[in-house]
């Protein structure tokens, strides 16, 4: 396994990494199913999924999305952990988990639509496995640890998996779940991924830890730091989890080492406080750039099919944004019908009163 360095922060501390800068790959640490032919077609999600993200900055752009927080620059870290899961296991996203979310079944319609204000981008079809967006920062790991147990006492063979930066990992609620975790053995992966800045604090100004993952000794499981721009090296860490979590052995935290290349989210203004050299010296790091790289020195990859691939995404993103503005517009009665399976009797006069108000209203 070999190392890699960030002096500033990761002086010390070794990082999986498979797929080079370069596009070199170490063989012996690549899983066997993850092929050339594999790479390709995930290169060519990540390459949609990248496609999206800018197609969503414009939008927001536009005045026909709300506020977004885009994923510019961890492809890498959402595509390889998602495809490296199982059938049945449970996804928890956070707010920056559209690629995530994708590649487990989420429409990319149903995405757009949740940023553009409607909540019914949020329902998503019965077979996917994607719990909604969570927005409050590092609450969620408790319910990816709580769904985990369930599974565990009801002897499914699942894991579950929260999403999640590296700004939660100084929260309460996350260290609750991890305790929970390690003490009651969870079949739950923790993968964070560390983009260096929480908003707009570094990530050496919010934790004096020396690396995220070595947070989970304190919890009695285990944890990896992977070169979050690696799609060989994050899907091989996520599926070390997974197969200790199926086997009885609990937990793992996943430190996915990567770089926001945009900014926290549409309200967020990142030249305050990061410079124009820093983000360029992470750009030879893009982990489109170093799939493509490799696919190319195998003969699996040229010009042609690079246009070719562009221009297909961008008629599929053409119609992906017309169905997310044809999304049915929310009635008043939804901000309080999905509150509860049953609604009560007190919420139940909560909504008359507020539809009669809204009456009064329209004279």
């Amino acid at each position: 396994m070999k190392g890699f360095f960030d002096p500033s922060i990761l002086e010390e501390v070794e990082m999986l990494r498979i797929l080079g800068p370069e596009g070199t790959m170490e063989e012996e640490l690549r899983p066997p199913e993850l092929t050339d032919e594999k790479m390709q077609e995930l290169y060519r999600e990540m390459v949609f999924l990248r496609l999206a993200d800018q197609r969503a900055l414009n939008l927001q752009r536009q005045g026909r999305m709300g506020t977004y927080a885009p994923f510019m620059g961890q492809e890498a870290a959402q595509v390889g952990s998602a495809a490296a899961l199982g059938e049945g296991d449970w996804m928890f996203p956070s707010f920056r988990e559209g690629a995530a979310m994708y590649m487990r079944g989420v429409p990319m319609e149903a995405i757009f639509a949740y940023w553009m204000g409607n909540e019914a981008g949020q329902r998503f079809p019965d077979e996917v496995k994607v719990m909604p967006i969570s927005i409050p920062v590092g609450t969620h790991p408790l319910h990816a640890v709580g769904f985990a147990l369930a599974a565990k006492i009801k002897r499914e063979p699942i894991c579950t998996i929260a999403y999640f930066g590296d700004g939660a990992t100084s929260k309460g609620d996350f260290h609750e779940a991890m305790n929970m975790a390690g003490v009651l053995k969870a079949p739950t992966i923790f993968f964070c991924q560390n983009n260096q800045y929480a908003i707009s604090v570094p990530r050496t100004l919010q934790t004096a830890s020396r690396s995220i993952a070595q947070k989970a000794l304190a919890y009695g499981f285990g944890g990896i730091q992977v070169d979050g721009n690696d799609l060989a090296a994050v899907y091989a860490a996520t599926k070390t989890a997974r197969q200790r979590a199926l086997s009885g052995q609990g937990a793992t935290l996943i430190e996915a080492v990567t770089y926001r290349l945009g900014p926290h989210t549409t309200a967020d203004d990142p030249t305050r406080y990061r410079t124009q050299e820093e983000v360029e010296a992470w750009l030879p790091l893009d982990p489109l750039v170093r799939v493509r790289k490799y696919l190319e020195k195998c003969c699996m990859w040229d010009q042609e099919m690079e246009e070719s691939v562009y221009a297909f995404a961008q008629e599929k993103l053409n119609r992906v944004v017309q169905q997310a503005e044809a999304f049915p517009e929310p009635t008043p009665e939804e901000i309080f019908i999905y509150t509860l399976e049953k609604m009560p009797q007190r919420l139940e006069l909560q909504m008359k009163d507020y539809l009669a108000f809204l009456k009064e209203l329209e004279g």
